[in-house]
């Protein structure tokens, strides 16, 4: 995922930035392969047999590895190559266009997540790629943009958190960041992303409301002193706001803060 690499400057280049930024966010949302493209998440511990319906081949998940079986008929491609046979797979870490199973236009993922095994099923060609319009973003203004301090726990922790698909999993964070908004002190328990850059999940009174019932929030990595600029400005939207199928960590607790934040992106908008 992208991250925020601005600083605080004046305020008409900011809200060109800004501009730039919520354009950038539109195409990749809307792009072949964005988060508009999924159409199922399938786990395969609930297709024992490995037949997972509407999908070619046959699935099978196990240790550290996935089995796929596949023959002519199946219509597959593996790296970019018509496929027959049996090949072990591991999750995909790349570009979604890239992954390395396919089917015509539509590219199947291989994903892990604590010892289960999924495939993904994104295409082009879906009926919310279609839909799509916009997404709904409130307009740059500086008093969102504001200065924070990061402080990181001793050791990372990790909390259980419901999922966007109901299901209870694992949200490791590394520290908090602290800002001040409106003359009141505010904490947000953040992730630290291996190029040091922060990841917050959070809730506010607009949630639910008038934006959608939760959002992320991707700061650059701190200054050697702890020093961040928390932008809410660049609030957006998680990939379950766009497709039923991704499994989008809910707020963990303490990351519910008490006041509107009018700002960022607030919903999708479909035509």
């Amino acid at each position: 995922m992208s991250t925020e690499t601005h600083r605080p400057h004046d305020s008409g280049q900011a809200a060109q930035d800004w501009k730039h930024w919520h354009e950038e966010r539109t195409a990749t949302v809307s792009a072949p392969y964005g988060p508009l493209s999924l159409t199922g998440t399938h786990w395969l511990s609930d297709y024992p047999e490995g037949h997972i319906p509407g999908m070619p081949g046959q699935w099978r998940g196990g240790g550290e590895e996935l089995l796929l079986s596949a023959s002519a008929a199946d219509g597959l491609t593996v790296d970019g190559k018509p496929f027959t046979g049996r090949v072990r797979l591991t999750a995909d870490r790349g570009p979604i266009g890239g992954s390395r199973v396919a089917h015509g236009e539509r590219r199947l993922v291989v994903l892990s997540r604590e010892g289960l095994w999924a495939v993904r099923d994104f295409d082009p060609a879906s009926a919310a790629r279609r839909a799509f319009r916009a997404i709904e973003a409130t307009p740059y203004e500086s008093h969102w943009a504001l200065p924070g301090t990061f402080r990181p726990y001793e050791s990372a922790r990790t909390v259980r958190v419901e999922n966007a698909d109901g299901v209870e999993r694992g949200l490791g964070l590394g520290g908090e960041i602290a800002f001040e908004l409106d003359g009141a002190r505010h904490t947000l328990q953040v992730a630290v992303e291996p190029d040091g850059s922060l990841w917050a999940v959070f809730a506010d009174a607009t949630s639910g409301n008038s934006s959608y019932r939760f959002r992320f929030l991707r700061p650059a990595a701190p200054a050697e002193d702890g020093s961040v600029t928390v932008d809410l400005n660049r609030a957006l939207l998680p990939p379950c706001a766009f497709a039923d199928h991704f499994i989008c960590p809910f707020p963990p607790p303490g990351n519910t803060l008490p006041v509107a934040i009018e700002a960022g992106e607030r919903n999708r908008l479909d035509g």
